[in-house]
């Protein structure tokens, strides 16, 4: 049976589908409204993103803020990323707080991600093929980022920093405190 996980961070939930593996490979549901339905998450997602990268690559801190807010469901397709998730919901319990895990096509997990986080991602495997479906359209006036080697949040990314590759928009996210707050 498909199963939902709370993490530390109230919203943020692992989503672990039943996988049906035998000789041939594998087949599961990445998706099903009614099992999401079920465990109280009603998005309407309108867009799917999807991303491939090497080893070493880090694609965030990135969110979206006012009314373009986006919760998003991600998974990877092809190899491994330690994902992480950061709470910038300004009157949340655990407001600037972070949660990390390793999404594989190995191990099927996924994570739903609310509104109101800084997420971002990184491939600890030779190549990554990462999926995600967002409940809201991209907007570029409305995007912003944090910092991925932030003091205040002191983020374990499982690699060397010279091992890392950013693009030079990642290079310059201000510190965490510094960004947009976030609305709904």
């Amino acid at each position: 049976m498909a199963s939902f996980t709370k993490t530390p961070i109230d919203g943020l939930l692992i989503f672990e589908p039943r996988v049906f593996r035998d000789d041939r490979g594998y087949f599961y549901e990445s998706y099903n409204e009614q099992i999401f339905q079920e465990a109280e998450i009603s998005t309407n997602f309108v867009q799917d993103n999807q991303s491939k990268s090497t080893y070493g690559v880090l694609r965030g801190l990135h969110y979206q803020t006012g009314e373009h807010c986006q919760a998003k469901l991600v998974r990877v397709l092809e190899g491994s990323v330690l994902d992480v998730a950061v709470d910038i919901r300004p009157d949340s319990p655990t407001y600037g707080q972070h949660f990390s895990i390793e999404l594989s096509a190995e191990n099927a997990r996924q994570l739903y991600v609310p509104r109101g986080f800084a997420h971002g991602f990184l491939v600890l495997s030779e190549t990554a093929v990462f999926f995600y479906k967002c409940d809201n359209f991209y907007n570029k006036a409305s995007e912003g980022g944090i910092a991925y080697d932030d003091k205040q949040l002191n983020i374990d990314w499982k690699i060397p920093t010279e091992d890392m590759i950013l693009s030079d928009k990642d290079k310059i996210h201000p510190a965490f405190g510094t960004h947009r707050l976030i609305t709904n």
